[in-house]
């Protein structure tokens, strides 16, 4: 905790100290997600979702790639979802020839953008105000229950398909996973579901990401609050003014790498600054205390209120209810990485046996948490491989 404390506190003196001389390689670490996919000269277009619960989610969408604009055959429907922290930045965060997002609409799929709710761009309620303490009360149960079906939903009704294709990388595949195992109408919904550095038990996350699991709920909520998690956040609004310095630069991938995991022959350098505006983007102080409960646990379960009582209240049961992976019947690919930290292998292997319609598995020895989704290998290594998957299923 020290640690993560005192790097952002460095990056942001020396940040200020140099930013007045640095130049800024990468404009996209400034651009929120339609401007990413203009700069790029791709169409864009962008949609709000409301949730159930009020929360306003907005969708980016690539309709198509750049030489398949006018074609007359339905496009099939590809929808990725970010992980904890990220926004749906890091679809586009690579150039064109490795960034996935692109990769598919080149490829000829009509390609959407979930945004969780508290990340950079969504931030917006019907009534609660952002600012509040009850914006912030929701965890990771509330993006299974809500946002998840109100997005897919809205792709369906936007696109006339009758189903998608999913992908989602590290929270992305835990709310996939949640979801599509206990609202069977929704997975239902989904014709392959691919899940990138899957995640649903975390009882072996190492680095930062372990670092809810070691305080209690009280004194994790005295150092950080009730509202938004404001580390992740803050240090996400001026990485792309201190990450792109050489100096600072050393700094932001070690930091990067205690988050995620480090696979130095992946990491592309020169983009850190894209990397980490788009992959430490806000969400909530409860999301956080959910993952260490998880860690303590180590099972897949609704959040615990901490107390037989009040579990009852909101479960009508004195403890909170676990989420039966073993019930999702959606066809499922896993690619997982031997170097990653937070989708640990030990956790992916006792994934796996619980995904009863596994149609695909991949470990790749030498990726970490990112690099499925940033890496410099990703085309090779994942991207091609889900074009085929994606080709392949009827």
């Amino acid at each position: 905790m020290r640690w993560l404390l005192s790097t952002m506190c460095l990056v942001h003196v020396f940040g200020n100290i140099f930013c007045l001389f640095a130049v800024n390689k990468n404009p996209e670490a400034h651009m929120n997600v339609s401007e990413i996919v203009t700069y790029w000269h791709y169409e864009s277009e962008e949609y709000e979702v409301v949730t159930e619960d009020g929360y306003i989610l907005p969708i980016n969408r690539i309709p198509h790639g750049k030489n398949n604009s006018n074609s007359p055959a339905p496009k099939k429907v590809v929808y990725c979802q970010h992980g904890l922290f990220s926004t749906a930045g890091v679809w586009v965060s690579n150039p064109p020839n490795n960034s996935l997002a692109f990769i598919l609409a080149d490829a000829g799929y009509d390609v959407w953008m979930g945004n969780s709710r508290g990340n950079t761009w969504a931030k917006k309620h019907l009534y609660l105000d952002p600012n509040s303490k009850e914006f912030w009360d929701f965890s990771y149960d509330e993006m299974i229950k809500y946002d998840l079906p109100a997005t897919i939903n809205f792709i369906l009704k936007k696109t006339g398909q009758k189903q998608i294709y999913y992908v989602g990388h590290s929270q992305g595949t835990l709310i996939a996973l949640g979801a599509f195992s206990t609202n069977q109408q929704l997975a239902e919904k989904i014709k392959l579901s691919i899940l990138l550095a899957p995640v649903a038990t975390v009882k072996y996350v190492q680095g930062l990401g372990r670092l809810p699991a070691y305080y209690t709920p009280t004194a994790f909520k005295l150092l950080f609050g009730e509202k938004e998690f404001l580390p992740t956040a803050d240090f996400s609004k001026i990485s792309g003014y201190t990450c792109n310095i050489e100096v600072i630069n050393t700094a932001c991938a070690a930091l990067l790498a205690s988050m995620t995991g480090y696979a130095p022959e992946q990491l592309n350098k020169s983009r850190i600054d894209v990397y980490i505006t788009h992959s430490t983007a806000g969400s909530s102080v409860r999301i956080l205390l959910h993952y260490g409960q998880a860690i303590n646990k180590g099972v897949f379960q609704a959040y615990d209120w901490g107390s037989r009582s009040l579990n009852m209240l909101h479960y009508n049961q004195t403890t909170p209810p676990l989420y039966n992976v073993e019930a999702m019947k959606v066809q499922t690919a896993l690619r997982s990485g031997g170097k990653d930290i937070l989708a640990d292998p030990r956790d992916v292997a006792n994934l796996k046996p619980k995904i009863s319609n596994l149609v695909y598995e991949k470990i790749i020895p030498n990726f970490s948490h990112l690099d499925f989704i940033v890496g410099i290998n990703a085309y090779n290594e994942v991207s091609k491989g889900i074009l085929k998957l994606l080709d392949e299923s009827e």
